[in-house]
């Protein structure tokens, strides 16, 4: 992937958040490095420490917790968005987290080392971290509340209405252990809502 593509794309993944200039883009791209990842390829293993912070740019990711006898999907990642165990990344710690790539998958990855040094030595690098930082606590804080407020279906219809091609791409364990239902339940949500259309 061409280096000046990857910086319009996180750009414009930013630009609702905070319009730095492409400039600045450039110095954060300089500081990490696209990898190209395989189907359910593990990028953490679980009780590790979070080593980086990715960026997909294509493709797609689970981030998964085990649970007694299996393991839980707690997140769906696709597309311009950030993805991996971000509590682990700040503070440094283990966590029992796995963090996977559901799809042969592009990742735009910069080390803990260099997000730090962007943060306090690029123009805009503070802003730029916070800015991360506050998009991907609203979208956690999103997904806790509707998963809190609101019923399976209505998960799924959101979860489809957001990303249309995900019923598509991601295997259906993962999008019934995300929405907190059986792989049973989620086909007759499906086969539901294919009657209504």
């Amino acid at each position: 992937m061409i280096q000046n593509k990857v910086e319009e794309i996180v750009k414009e993944a930013f630009d609702p958040y905070f319009k730095a200039p492409l400039e600045a883009w450039k110095s954060f791209v300089s500081l990490g490095k696209v990898i190209s990842t395989s189907k359910e390829q593990t990028i953490k293993e679980p009780n590790t420490t979070e080593k980086y912070l990715n960026f997909i740019l294509e493709g797609s990711g689970g981030i998964l917790l085990w649970n007694k006898n299996n393991y839980v999907c707690i997140d769906l990642c696709y597309e311009r968005e950030f993805f991996g165990d971000y509590m682990s990344l700040l503070n440094q710690q283990q966590t029992p987290l796995e963090v996977i790539t559901l799809e042969p998958s592009k990742l735009f990855r910069i080390s803990k080392s260099n997000f730090d040094k962007m943060r306090s030595n690029v123009e805009f690098g503070e802003r730029i971290c916070r800015f991360a930082a506050e998009a991907l606590f609203i979208d956690k804080q999103s997904k806790q509340i509707d998963f809190l407020t609101k019923s399976a279906t209505e998960r799924y219809l959101d979860l489809q209405r957001r990303q249309p091609e995900i019923i598509l791409r991601t295997p259906q364990k993962y999008i019934a252990s995300f929405l907190g239902i059986t792989p049973q339940s989620l086909s007759r949500i499906r086969k539901e809502q294919a009657r209504i259309r």
